[in-house]
């Protein structure tokens, strides 16, 4: 009863913050009994970083902070945060949940509160954080198995983030008096994010590094599975959004030892390829060999239904290193990415490993490049949530091909539009990076560009926040008709741009691929049809220079479910000069900066197979009149100018002699319209 009594006033004590200043403590706590219990769960499927369940021993008592820590209380130590306070339609007033803070943030606060009452505050273990939400007990939510109905009208899913309250204490607390624990907003921990080992463990504090640390809890906007007591989330240190405050626990910082990470025995060569001895003159065409694997299930690597949107790029060593999400579903914070890599001089690609995880975020979009002087770059979205509509973009590099990677530095902080990134990085006469986003989630959105001038340190976008522009041909607007676009400079400096929707019909009154072109650095761009079929769901396209100078693309004759039929396929010429209708994935060569296309061809060697192609793409019949129908596609030409693309499952590789021969052994007498 005593304790009922204390935690009423106490809240009604954070209501106005006004009283809370006189109190001799800022943060109401609770004292939270040392024990033991079991952290975790069996895991499985998109858990499986919740095992293996093990048992931690909480050696010392705790005091907690009964609520996560409000605006009132976060802005006496920081008051330009009032500046943020309402940002996105979220947490406005005095006793809401402070968001919009980084882990600095929150460990700075905990130093100022230090400093000022004399006692040690910091944010808690992830093992303290669990201990405390479980409060003795083992189901998935704190008080039950099922988070009770009456709870769960602030776990709207939207892929644009729902406005509502963030005021503490609303709901009724855990039997240790805890507010909040489930829901209202995720909370950063004091650890750095990293697998459970199999193991005792005592007043563990995680991982001595890492690029992400942990976040507990879920929060509003979220679906419910994601509050559960076990569930394990992380952040990138510097991200903030309207998810993620923090409460605070007032102890000493726990003298256990942390963790080193899992030693990686990965080893890539560093020796320097020798390209030049690889120049071959004579036409090649490989048949398409898959690099996206199923993980040895005893590897730890996850791997879901979906795997899909990849990026392709060489290695100084002569190594192709792809990349690409697995998922079950895309708008799913399960997403992780993953790599696979074709050493030198194999015919084999590797078995699947992890590239790139911050947990329970989605990671739509990813790009690689390799900028020719011994830097490989990784560019990346990061969801706060789920979906693929509201992302913050992420840059690593690596300087031993691939073998490790730099910490992911943020190179656009808001979460929003215009940053799901597009394979396709490319780079300028002036040598600066050209990064392709889609402008939107919606399928007729239009492609944005981001600009870096000095190597990837710093980007802009030429927008200047005009409205989208309704795409017609001879239109002009600031943003690039078509989603998922390729995009290459013009030898006079204007970028050019191919993309998917957004289709323009030409004077015969066709619907064609748009064409979007602009001669100021990608801030307004100019609409025409282009003479290539339009391209639809789960179909991307490739558009890159070649080094021998021309430009390729490559695309898909049709869409198989959208396209009429009576305008489905495209002409070809074989061998002998006949014309036949082909079908599926082609390329086709320019040598006078988009004007024409004079080369076009199949993408098959004629070899009838029969393929999973994975992703949306599936079974498809590969002949001599016939290409794979559809996949996200992604390209690189290495510096023996080979051409190296992938689809959604499978690698092709060819050069400009194939693509510009007449060698190729299609037969039109065997074709039909």
């Amino acid at each position: 009863m005593k304790l009922k009594v204390l935690v009423s006033t106490i809240v009604s004590i954070m209501i106005w913050p006004a009283s809370i200043t006189a109190q001799s403590e800022l943060i109401p706590m609770i004292e939270i009994p040392a024990g033991n219990f079991y952290m975790g769960t069996l895991g499985g499927d998109e858990n499986y970083d919740e095992a293996p369940m093990h048992k931690v021993h909480i050696s010392k008592p705790f005091k907690m902070g009964l609520t996560e820590v409000t605006n009132a209380q976060y802005e006496l130590f920081c008051p330009e945060h009032k500046s943020l306070r309402g940002k996105n339609g979220f947490s406005s007033e005095d006793d809401e949940a402070v968001v919009f803070v980084t882990y600095q943030d929150a460990v700075a606060f905990c130093d100022w509160l230090t400093r000022k009452e004399g006692k040690t505050y910091r944010l808690p273990t992830e093992a303290e954080w669990e201990y405390a939400c479980k409060a003795g007990r083992y189901w998935n939510f704190y008080m039950d198995d099922k988070l009770p109905a009456a709870w769960q009208k602030n776990q709207v899913i939207t892929a644009t983030l729902k406005p509502l309250s963030l005021r503490v204490a609303q709901t009724p607390p855990n039997d240790w008096g805890l507010y909040d624990m489930c829901g209202n907003v995720e909370e950063w921990c004091l650890d750095w994010y990293g697998p459970y080992i199999d193991k005792e463990q005592t007043d563990p504090v995680g991982y001595s590094d890492g690029i992400a640390r942990v976040t507990r809890g879920g929060s509003h906007n979220t679906p419910v599975k994601y509050l559960r007591s076990a569930n394990r989330m992380a952040m990138l240190p510097e991200d903030k959004h309207a998810m993620t405050g923090f409460r605070v626990v007032q102890a000493e910082y726990p003298q256990t030892a942390p963790l080193s990470q899992p030693k990686d025995e990965y080893v890539v060569s560093q020796i320097k390829w020798d390209w030049a001895s690889q120049y071959i003159t004579e036409p090649v065409f490989t048949a398409p060999l898959v690099y996206v694997h199923e993980p040895d299930a005893h590897s730890g690597t996850p791997f879901f239904k979906h795997n899909h949107q990849p990026a392709l790029t060489w290695c100084d060593n002569g190594d192709l290193l792809a990349v690409w999400f697995s998922t079950n579903e895309e708008k799913g914070r399960e997403m992780v990415v993953l790599s696979s890599r074709l050493r030198a001089g194999s015919s084999e690609w590797e078995k699947p490993r992890m590239f790139y995880q911050i947990a329970d975020r989605n990671l739509t979009g990813t790009a690689l490049l390799n900028d020719h002087q011994g830097t490989l770059y990784h560019i990346n979205g990061v969801e706060a949530a789920g979906h693929w509509q509201n992302l913050m973009m992420t840059l690593r590099t690596s300087t031993d091909n691939g073998q490790t990677w730099s910490k992911p530095r943020i190179i656009a902080p808001e979460h929003t539009r215009r940053h799901q990134v597009i394979a396709g990085t490319s780079i300028t006469k002036k040598g600066w990076f050209v990064q392709a986003c889609d402008a939107g989630p919606g399928g007729r959105d239009g492609a944005a560009v981001h600009i870096s001038k000095d190597k990837g340190k710093t980007w802009t976008d030429p927008w200047d926040g005009a409205s989208l522009p309704d795409f017609k041909e001879g239109g002009t607007g600031t943003t690039i008709a078509g989603i998922h676009a390729g995009v290459v400079q013009l030898k006079d400096g204007r970028l050019m741009a191919l993309g998917r929707n957004n289709s323009i019909r030409d004077k015969e009154g066709h619907l064609r691929m748009p064409m979007s072109v602009s001669d100021d650095m990608g801030k307004t761009w100019h609409y025409s049809a282009s003479e290539f079929p339009p391209i639809d769901g789960g179909q991307r396209l490739v558009l890159m220079r070649l080094n021998e100078g021309p430009i390729l693309l490559i695309s898909f004759t049709e869409h198989p479910y959208r396209t009429p039929k009576e305008e489905r396929g495209m002409m070809f010429t074989d061998k002998s000069g006949k014309s036949f209708k082909g079908y599926g994935m082609y390329a086709a060569l320019s040598y006078d900066e988009g004007k024409t296309w004079p080369v076009k061809r199949l993408l098959t060697d004629g070899t009838y197979r029969f393929l999973n192609g994975g992703a949306w793409t599936q079974f498809f019949e590969m002949d001599e009149g016939h290409a794979e129908p559809r996949g996200y596609l992604a390209g690189t030409q290495t510096p023996d100018n080979m051409i190296h693309l992938i689809t959604s499952r499978f690698y092709y590789k060819f050069n400009l002699a194939w693509l510009k021969g007449n060698e190729s052994i299609i037969s039109p007498q065997s074709l039909s319209d």
